[in-house]
């Protein structure tokens, strides 16, 4: 069990009986009250993010997440499919709310990790960085850098990132998953 000051960002938590992850949290106190975490909870499940406040007499679980290795193989329309790393026959098929927005960085057959609870399929932890070749950039235009000086290139999964003047097509870049956004050039 966590107390109200135990919850913390990055933990994982059972809140009303639902899987949630802790994205932000701060304690505080208002003049003469006792202090009260004020929280932002994603629910892992449904992807939504609540605000919840919880004062000094509140207790949640602490929910035990176990990861396991998956191969990524192909999309489908709104589906994506994937099999367990060492038995391809084993196939499956996650929904976009459960893969997230990082799933268009991924190249098919890769490997990412993905989170369990009550061996159910909640989530998928990729890794931060990725390198990506570039599949399409326009040429850059010398003296072109009154609109910051970036341009959007199309990458081999099909995602678009804004980039540097400088990179061009076939070149391989590393790219951020959690913002989407451009890091270096490898």
């Amino acid at each position: 069990m966590l107390t109200y000051n135990e919850i913390t960002q990055r933990k994982y938590i059972i809140y009303e009986l639902e899987p949630y992850e802790v994205l932000v949290s701060h304690v505080f106190r208002k003049q003469q009250r006792k202090p009260v975490n004020q929280t932002k909870l994603k629910n892992l499940r449904t992807g939504k993010v609540t605000e919840i406040s919880f004062h000094q007499s509140d207790k949640v679980e602490e929910a035990t997440m176990e990861t396991k290795k998956i191969k990524y193989l192909y999309p489908n329309k709104n589906e994506y499919w994937f099999c367990e790393e060492n038995n391809p026959r084993e196939r499956f098929n996650l929904e976009e709310n459960i893969v997230g927005n990082g799933i268009k960085f991924l190249k098919e057959n890769s490997l990412v990790e993905a989170l369990v609870f009550s061996d159910e399929i909640i989530g998928l932890k990729l890794p931060i960085k990725i390198e990506l070749k570039v599949k399409e950039a326009p040429p850059s235009i010398k003296g072109n850098t009154s609109s910051g000086g970036t341009k959007s290139v199309i990458l081999e999964t099909g995602a678009i990132v804004n980039t540097p003047l400088f990179i061009n097509e076939g070149d391989l870049i590393r790219v951020n998953t959690a913002t989407g956004e451009y890091v270096e050039r490898v």
